[in-house]
């Protein structure tokens, strides 16, 4: 087997923890939620941008459980726990490093990777909230983290190699990206208003409608540093994941606060 399902998820709102006027969202994540349960995963790949940071280096978490909550959120409520395929994130790095690409896995706690358990942050616990994280049993997850101070392209080619490392599983895999967008759409929000918070989102909802991911690779990276944008290095990696295989379905896109939500699901052509 292979991947089965992949997305764009949003980490910035669910019902119980909600932004307002989000109800297109919302809407959106419970469709992801269905077609993530009709896929039927053994296994889901989240690619986060707020998970551990190694400089130079993209990241493959390898402790044994992951879990959090949006406490910090003041939603305490909503929390989770889920184990971690060890088979898959060792299969990930050893996949990367295969590539000449740069990959550490971490840890944290307990020395003993499978007792061993690390913080789930918010960029994969909302989309796992609603994508397999409260099923009995969940299905085990790895977390990977993109590298920004690294070449875009190494970008593509990492989701390459995560997609391999799954078809080499044996599993049913899912593929999440969990982005939001730009950051600098509300001047009272913590990053300020820029334009290029607007323009980036619509460039991203165009090429996702249109199913070119690949044309990401042409954005000015001055432009998306002005965008305060939060996606660009896991869309790519979804790019490298599924290339020309696999058609997208545009679900929603709101920037109902100071940054931009969207969601999206793909299907194998």
């Amino acid at each position: 087997m292979s991947l089965v399902f992949a997305a764009i998820a949003p980490h910035g709102t669910l019902p119980e923890a909600p932004v307002d006027n989000a109800d297109a969202t919302h809407a959106a994540l419970a469709t992801l939620g269905r077609l993530f349960d009709e896929a039927r995963p053994e296994a889901t790949i989240v690619l986060t941008p707020h998970n551990v940071h190694v400089e130079g280096h993209f990241a493959v978490v390898r402790a044994g459980t992951l879990a959090g909550s949006l406490a910090d959120f003041d939603a305490p409520e909503v929390s989770l726990s889920s184990p971690v395929d060890l088979d898959l994130a060792n299969a990930a790095v050893a996949a990367l490093r295969a590539d000449g690409l740069p990959v550490v896995g971490a840890s944290f706690g307990a020395n003993d990777p499978a007792a061993a358990q690390a913080p789930m942050d918010w960029g994969v616990l909302i989309p796992l909230w609603v994508m397999g994280g409260r099923a009995e049993p969940p299905p085990p997850i790895v977390v990977v983290s993109p590298a920004r101070d690294r070449p875009l392209q190494e970008h593509v080619r990492a989701g390459s190699a995560l997609a391999g490392a799954a078809e080499q599983s044996g599993k049913r895999v899912a593929l999440i990206a969990s982005a939001d967008h730009g950051h600098a759409h509300d001047a009272s929000g913590p990053y300020g208003f820029d334009p290029a918070a607007a323009e980036y989102d619509r460039q991203v909802v165009e090429l996702v409608q249109e199913n070119r991911l690949a044309r990401l690779l042409e954005l000015d990276p001055a432009f998306v540093d002005a965008a305060k944008a939060d996606s660009w290095w896991q869309l790519l990696m979804l790019h490298g994941a599924l290339g020309d295989r696999w058609r997208a379905e545009f679900l929603s896109y709101e920037a109902s606060t100071y940054f931009g939500m969207l969601c999206a699901v793909f299907a194998p052509n």
